[in-house]
Order: C-alpha cells, then structure tokens, then sequence
C-alpha cells in the first residue's frame, strides 16, 4: 500500500501469521513484515490478488489477533498489503496493547 493512502503510521513487526482467502478457504502459512491499527504486509510467495477478502490471524507467543481484510496492493513473489475492514472489539484491543509497544 502506498504510504500516502494508509490511515496510520506503519511499524515492523514480525510474527507468524495464518491468511485464509475466503473466496477459496485457502490456508497459507505467513509472516507479517509491519503492522499499523489499520493493517499490515503479509509476506507471502504466491500472494492472493488485489481486492480479495482475506481472513488474517497474527501469533505472538500465546496472544493472537483475527480480523477480516482486504488486499489493497501485491508485490509479486513478497507478500501482499492487507487493509483490515472487520475488526472485533476484544481484538482491537490485542492490537492496540501491540502497537503500544511499538510506539
């Protein structure tokens, strides 16, 4: 995602992180490059297209954060941009408790 069009400030963050398609149900193991309250880069080989509805789960030690996304840009054989759309109140709060350490 161009950092003109992101709504917060991006930090690295390196996790291990689950990414469902929802359109196929595929499962892709991953790690996360950064991390911002509005989303994250997911490195992946064969990331999925632009636009597609993702279901994202970061692991960190035994704390985990689930959100719905969607993919706003790809970088061939990397990863892909993640904006998150649906994120539940008890995980924006995981989220939050991270981003605080990072800031």
């Amino acid at each position: 995602m161009r950092s003109d069009r992101r709504r917060a400030p991006r930090y690295p963050w390196i996790a291990d992180a689950e990414v469902t398609e929802t359109a196929f149900r595929t499962r892709l193991r991953a790690q996360t490059r950064d991390l911002s309250i509005g989303g994250c880069f997911v490195n992946l080989h064969n990331p999925s297209l632009e636009g597609a509805e993702v279901a994202v789960t970061i692991s960190l030690g035994r704390t985990t954060f689930t959100a719905v996304g969607t993919v706003v840009s790809v970088v061939p054989n990397m990863g892909m941009d993640v904006a998150f759309r649906t994120v539940e109140p008890s995980q924006s709060a995981v989220l939050q408790e991270w981003l605080a350490g990072l800031c």
